[in-house]
């Protein structure tokens, strides 16, 4: 197999090169695996890291002799190269078990059972998003074959992981989901990512149709795009990796992706790492889920098909989503007392007083310290042999590029001319400036070379309401309007004591 910048070549199907050697010592400690994944903020590709795990040996082949005759839903889709996203709603479903999607995926003419309508010449099939709990539901002792441990994770395993089984050219469209970061354990054959900031997110052009929690779609088809309908879409930073056997992805927080297979079978096991932030996105995702249901429920109430993703099976009725949107901003307060109560009590276990111009004084030097710490840790860079970098790509076409990894991995310079040697710490400040200009040009652009538009649609007016830079902003302000929350909440610390000799809080 090709190697990256730094990645060791020839490793096999998730053996590492110290396993060769027999060696048996992995290049991170789980601490340090955590401590990088809970702060890098750019995609990287971990190596050497599974070559013990048991799950390294789940082909589809071993996994259809571990679930005979379970039968899987397969999404069907065309090997086609129009410009328009193939979305979930616009696929075709056929339940299958592993060994009839093998059969097929040999490509034997006249064959019968579940595939017998797609010509395996015209069609990739995609077992996607399916999870361990429900598809080994009698067998969890499979659960321990996957050791997230590994990573900082202790007790995380398959119970939280998800398999996903696809023919070449099965993809899922391009999107970023709304929820944690992502750690990818590629077990079968290469999966091609491509990736995207987030603060290119206005050059994507998201929509929330199909709807689908927690997932933002592009309706960019990012691997052949309608740059006449799409022109800010040049400007995107797309970043490429071939995601080899042995190797797990990390995917940071709200980085778009599109993931494509380009053999003839791959399996693919992943985990959602939940994060802080995904308290608030919680009710971002209520708001979303209320505005857009009602909208298109009253558009046409009987063809929810249309708009839907089929993952969805929840009711979509007002009273539902506005009884989801209350619990989930109840939840957030929950979490924020907890989290709130066990800080404080650390603070006065450690004899720390919660004075507020004390606290700000000591600001001032600690920050100075910070930033040396910070100096320090960048010039230590975790990035090496076993931790690639996905860097941005260079302009030309897929098929000209070289390598895995897209580059020859010796300073991981940007475009920008950004380093990317370090961690990837992205400038909120120079993020929402880009973001803002996007928009002020897509106006022009539209303005100068989109026809006339005489109807505004209710996805348009969709794309608007629930575009994710304006979710973020009803959340915050959902959340702040909940004044009686917020009072009982500081009431409730107040009654604990927790705010004893800082009454300047209470106020």
């Amino acid at each position: 197999m090709a190697a990256g910048p730094g990645a060791t070549s020839d490793t096999g199907p998730a053996a590492g090169a110290g396993e060769e050697a027999g060696e048996h010592v992995k290049p991170f400690t789980p601490e340090k695996a955590k401590e990088i994944i809970m702060s890098l903020e750019q995609p990287a590709v971990f190596c050497n890291m599974v070559f013990d795990w048991p799950a390294q040996h789940w082909t589809a082949e071993h996994l259809s002799e571990v679930l005979p005759g379970k039968r899987i839903r397969f999404r069907m889709g065309l090997k086609s190269t129009d410009t328009a996203p193939q979305f979930e709603t616009a696929c075709s479903y056929a339940e299958a078990t592993l060994e009839e999607f093998l059969t097929w995926n040999c490509g034997q003419p006249h064959i019968s059972g579940p595939f017998r309508d797609y010509d395996h010449s015209k069609f990739w099939a995609y077992a996607d998003y399916k999870y361990f709990v429900n598809l080994f539901e009698d067998k969890t002792d499979i659960f321990q074959d996957v050791m997230w441990s590994d990573f900082g994770f202790p007790g995380r395993n398959g119970r939280e992981s998800t398999l996903w089984i696809g023919s070449l050219g099965a993809h899922t469209p391009c999107h970023l989901d709304s929820y944690g970061c992502n750690l990818v354990f590629q077990v079968q054959g290469r999966k091609r990512w491509h990736l995207f900031p987030p603060e290119d997110t206005p050059f994507l052009y998201p929509t929330r149709i199909p709807y689908e929690e927690s997932s933002v779609f592009s309706k960019v088809n990012v691997v052949n795009p309608d740059l006449k309908r799409f022109p800010q879409f040049r400007k995107a930073r797309r970043h490429m990796v071939t995601l080899s056997p042995g190797q797990v992805l990390f995917v940071p927080r709200h980085w778009w992706h599109y993931v494509e297979s380009i053999d003839p079978v791959t399996v693919s096991v992943n985990s959602w790492i939940e994060l802080e932030e995904d308290h608030q996105a919680r009710v971002e995702e209520a708001i979303t889920r209320t505005l857009v249901c009602a909208l298109k429920t009253a558009e046409d109430p009987h063809n929810t098909r249309a708009w839907l993703n089929p993952t969805e099976v929840e009711e979509t009725s007002h009273e539902v989503n506005c009884r989801y949107l209350n619990g989930a901003v109840s939840a957030f307060f929950d979490h924020y007392r907890t989290s709130k109560v066990i800080e404080m009590q650390a603070l006065r276990t450690n004899g720390e007083e919660l004075n507020v111009h004390n606290h700000m004084e000591v600001g001032q030097t600690g920050r100075q310290n910070l930033t040396l710490e910070t100096v320090k840790q960048e010039a230590a860079s975790p990035f090496g042999p076993d931790l690639v970098p996905v860097i941005q790509s260079p302009e030309e076409a897929p098929s000209e590029r070289g390598g895995i990894f897209e580059s020859d991995g010796k300073d991981f310079v940007g475009k920008d001319g950004e380093h990317f040697g370090k961690l990837h710490n992205t400038k909120r400040q120079r993020r929402m400036s880009r973001s803002e200009n996007a928009i002020v040009e897509q106006v022009a652009s539209h303005g100068t070379t989109a026809p006339s538009q005489t109807l505004i649609s209710t996805d348009d007016l969709l794309d608007c309401l629930v575009n994710p830079q304006q979710t973020s902003g009803y959340g915050r302000l959902l959340l702040v309007s909940d004044q009686s929350s917020c009072q009982q909440l500081l009431e409730e610390l107040w009654g604990k004591g927790l705010f004893e000799g800082n009454k300047d809080l209470m106020g």
